[in-house]
């Protein structure tokens, strides 16, 4: 298949990491984000730290991170064909229980990340006549049983799908595809010590696997090839 330049922009931990391994692995560039200067770092040589890996350390919700993940994309690989923005925080609260404050923390990351991000990116996409966007999103209906409190995570990744929706009509005569992976909550990255919990919660019995979610979001970026 035709190399491509991808750029993972959030969370590195789980899905991200696996996510960027894979794409390395098939012989794909990749670009790297996060806001922990020392832990991108580590992941750039734990990843192998080649020729076809690049870093970019900022945070996701400054909007000044979408256009230097751009320029380390084009000066160093010439493109960006592919932006998956998994960006995300997961935390359990009740409703009435949610201060502002709280609330801004998801607001920031789960849905102003990928909207400046995916601002910073389609730019180059539209020069180049061509591009993917994948959203890591996360169910709209709760997957798990007796609703557990998350208001103030799943609003802002409600609005993720319909950011997907809406760019999707305002740039698919573009040949810019946007998607949207909606998996479960990943327990081996955010909550490896509630794992069996986790699971019991959901109506599948079994939490998200970082490979299964990578996989997808392969298959997603080369079908739009």
């Amino acid at each position: 298949m035709k190399k491509q330049t991808i750029v993972v922009a959030g969370e590195l931990s789980g899905i991200g990491k696996s996510i960027a391994r894979l794409f390395l692995d098939k012989g794909d560039n990749v670009v790297l984000n996060s806001v922990n200067t020392d832990k991108i770092t580590q992941l750039f040589h734990e990843l192998g730290g080649g020729g076809n890996l690049a870093v970019v350390a900022s945070n996701v919700s400054d909007r000044v991170t979408g256009i230097k993940l751009l320029a380390t994309a084009v000066a160093k690989f010439g493109s960006v064909d592919v932006l998956v923005n998994n960006a995300g925080v997961f935390e359990t609260k009740p409703f009435f229980h949610v201060d502002e404050g709280y609330l801004d923390r998801f607001l920031d990351t789960n849905l102003k990340g990928p909207f400046l991000i995916t601002q910073g990116i389609i730019p180059q996409m539209l020069k180049q006549g061509k591009g993917i966007v994948i959203n890591i999103g996360m169910p709209l209906i709760n997957p798990i049983r007796g609703g557990a409190p998350g208001a103030a995570v799943l609003a802002p990744k409600g609005a993720v799908h319909a950011l997907t929706l809406q760019l999707a009509a305002e740039f698919g005569e573009y040949n810019i595809s946007f998607n949207t992976v909606t998996p479960g909550i990943d327990s081996k990255s955010m909550h490896a010590a509630t794992e069996e919990f986790i699971a019991g919660m959901h109506l599948s019995e079994r939490t998200a696997e970082v490979q299964d979610i990578a996989q997808m979001v392969y298959a997603i970026a080369k079908k739009n090839l």
